[in-house]
């Protein structure tokens, strides 16, 4: 089996397994999404959801955000740990999605890398989920995963990951297959001890048996 006969078959396997391919991170607005992205910088989805109930709350609108004071954001964001920098990203980010953007979040990559904490991931992750475009986040479990699958071999680095990934995946399958990889990292096959003998794919991973039998 190829690498792209096997990425066919754990995309399909994962698809049976997991069909509600959504994102973790809640959101209504196209810029909460990009927010909250990056508040879950070393902080689990689960506190950011947390964290931004209130937060969109306080801030309601892009022009709440652009005109707080940093330190009214930071407040808010605290839980979500390294809260100087994210608030001095977001709160710069919404000023220049307001001046050079009419308030909407970018379409392309190459804009949203140059709003403030954006790197690939975070604007792989609005292609995806906001655009519909194809896309490859490569988060800790998508890096994990691929290594284990045999995607990649002993890569830690997120952009090689893509660019690896890119190669093998459905361009229209890959924003959902990183989603179902996240949930399936999750629940399976986590970073200590994962749960071979309950893994939908089993019969393609060539790292089977590792885990606990």
């Amino acid at each position: 089996m190829t690498k792209k006969e096997r990425a066919a078959a754990v995309t399909a396997l994962l698809k049976e397994a997991y069909p509600d391919a959504t994102c973790a991170l809640l959101y209504q607005k196209d810029y909460e999404l990009l927010f909250a992205t990056r508040l879950s910088a070393q902080c689990t989805d689960a506190r950011v959801n947390l964290v931004t109930k209130d937060l969109y709350v306080d801030f309601p609108t892009l022009e709440s955000f652009a005109e707080a004071p940093v330190e009214a954001i930071e407040e808010g964001i605290k839980t979500c740990g390294l809260f100087h920098t994210k608030a001095r990203d977001i709160k710069a980010a919404a000023q220049m999605l307001l001046t050079e953007f009419g308030g909407k979040v970018p379409d392309n990559m190459a804009d949203l890398l140059r709003l403030p904490g954006v790197g690939r991931k975070t604007a792989n992750l609005i292609l995806g989920d906001i655009y519909g475009q194809p896309a490859v986040v490569t988060d800790t479990h998508c890096i994990r995963l691929s290594n284990r699958l045999g995607f990649v071999k002993d890569l830690k680095d997120p952009a090689k990951v893509e660019t690896a990934l890119r190669k093998l995946l459905d361009p229209q399958e890959s924003s959902d297959f990183c989603h179902r990889l996240v949930l399936h990292g999750r629940e399976v096959c986590t970073a200590r001890s994962p749960k071979c003998q309950h893994c939908c794919l089993a019969a393609v991973c060539p790292s089977y048996p590792m885990g606990n039998k």
